[in-house]
C-alpha cells in the first residue's frame, strides 16, 4: 500500500494505491482507516475499487453497509475509484446513486473526480 497526499480547498486527501486487497471485512476496514490516518493524518481517502473485496459490491452480504458505517462513525470520507458499469444489480446501482448524492462516500471513475468530490464535501 502506498499513500500520497494532495491538498485541495484546504483539505488534505490521502490517495491510497494498492495492487492487493486492503478491505476484506469490517476489521480490515478499521485497520485501513487507522493506518491511513496514522500515516497521513487524513480523514478523506481515495482508494481503488480493486483494493476492496468483491463481496462488498454484493449488497446481499451486508458488508458494504457495515463497512461504510465504520467510515461514517469515524468521520472519514471515502471515494472509491473504478469502473462500476459492469455491475448489473439494480440495488447496487441505487446504492451508488444515493452515496454519490450524500456527503460521506462517493463512487467515481477517476482519481481527479474523487479529489474534487472529497474536497467539496462538507465537514
Amino acid at each position: 500500500m502506498r499513500v500520497i497526499t494532495k491538498e485541495k480547498n484546504n483539505n488534505i486527501i490521502a490517495l491510497v494505491q494498492s495492487d492487493e486487497l486492503l478491505i476484506m471485512d469490517i476489521q480490515s476496514a478499521l485497520d485501513f482507516i487507522a493506518t491511513v490516518n496514522y500515516e497521513s493524518g487524513c480523514n478523506r481517502i481515495v482508494i481503488n475499487k480493486e483494493a476492496i473485496t468483491e463481496d462488498f459490491f454484493k449488497l446481499s452480504t451486508g458488508l458494504a453497509g457495515e463497512i461504510l458505517q465504520k467510515f461514517v462513525n469515524y468521520r472519514v470520507k471515502l471515494a472509491i475509484v473504478g469502473d462500476f458499469s459492469g455491475y448489473t444489480s439494480k440495488p447496487l446501482k441505487d446504492f451508488i446513486y444515493e452515496c454519490n448524492h450524500g456527503n460521506h462516500v462517493f463512487f467515481v471513475v477517476s482519481e481527479d473526480e474523487a479529489i474534487e468530490k472529497l474536497a467539496a464535501a462538507k465537514g
